[in-house]
């Protein structure tokens, strides 16, 4: 099948270099505003075409258009692919709203078209091996998450940091609990001009006593992706920049909570814990796969428009908590 890529920043050379190592998909076209980055699309690939976006959407040859561009362009962009009866895959998050999201949705069933969002960490082995051990009941009940994901830059110009950085956490932990928050708060501060939270921190709450807590950050020293799973038989640290991105430790949660009206001691400083293995396979190149085969065997992906919405759901909350000064929103 033939694509069409809207924007060849930094996200978007990633995707047509995925997308051209994807069965069955041939990127024929790509749109992208900076006239300097079309030497570097000739280069790369002499037989891909540079079109307007409106002539790749009104070209009958093109079956998909992908787009990696700015989050408040998704909406407009996606909205009039589809409406030109392409198949859509938007880079995270769908779009900047919960209304434009619900109204995407809307339109890919009228139009029957894939409608997927580019939550690219929900196809890497390290979250896949994550969902396999909890869904054979090895680690036990979810009792909390910490999520710490930080690094010195790239700000933004027309979103937070929560808008930016949270859509990966958020889509895996939606993920990984079979559980959806029944509230948000979030508080965050800026410090540049244009007011947008340069950090920020966002709060779930479950009905079940679950909480999860992710810390995002454009202002960090250091780059940190790491994320703790308090579960009631293990404990799991999933580091994404480390070798050995996964870390499992034997740790029963569940004894430590009944003995808290014993005398507790302490385990061992001598840690107990194991590294599983998984594929190293390039997570992007899983998501292109499955944006493809969804198309041709007419199956819904995994990351698809729902899932895309729900993550836009605690955005669009934890914004207002924002404004708010932290107060709770409920879902």
């Amino acid at each position: 099948m033939n694509v069409g890529v809207i924007g060849f920043g930094y996200w978007g050379t990633n995707l047509v270099r995925n997308l051209q190592n994807t069965k069955n998909c041939n990127v024929t076209h790509i749109a992208e505003s900076e006239v300097s980055r079309h030497k570097q699309i000739h280069e790369l690939y002499p037989d891909i075409e540079i079109e307007s976006f409106d002539a790749i959407i009104k070209n009958s040859n093109i079956d998909a258009v992908v787009i990696a561009t700015s989050i408040s362009s998704h909406y407009e962009l996606a909205k009039a692919a589809l409406e030109n009866d392409k198949h859509v895959l938007v880079e995270k998050p769908m779009t900047n709203s919960e209304k434009n999201a619900q109204e995407l949705i809307k339109l890919s069933k009228l139009k029957n078209k894939i409608l997927m969002a580019d939550h690219t960490y929900l196809y890497s082995g390290a979250v896949q091996e994550i969902k396999k051990l909890l869904d054979a009941n090895l680690l036990g009940e979810i009792l909390y998450v910490d999520s710490i994901r930080a690094n010195l830059g790239k700000f933004q110009s027309d979103v937070n940091v929560l808008w930016d950085l949270a859509p990966h956490d958020i889509s895996i932990i939606n993920y990984l609990i079979n559980e959806k928050p029944v509230s948000v708060q979030a508080t965050g501060k800026s410090y540049t001009k244009n007011q947008l939270e340069n950090i920020a921190y966002l709060i779930l709450h479950y009905e079940s006593n679950k909480i999860v807590h992710v810390n995002c950050s454009w202002i960090s020293p250091i780059k940190i992706r790491t994320m703790i799973i308090g579960a009631s038989k293990k404990m799991l640290v999933f580091d994404d920049l480390q070798q050995k991105k996964i870390r499992i430790y034997n740790k029963n949660l569940d004894d430590v909570i009944s003995s808290i009206d014993k005398e507790y001691v302490p385990p061992s400083t001598n840690e107990d814990f194991f590294e599983p293995e998984f594929s190293s396979k390039e997570a992007l190149l899983e998501m292109t796969e499955d944006f493809v085969n969804s198309i041709i065997n007419n199956k819904i992906p995994l990351s698809n428009g729902d899932l895309g919405l729900d993550v836009i759901k605690i955005l669009d909350a934890a914004e207002r908590s924002i404004r708010n000064n932290g107060k709770e929103v409920f879902l």
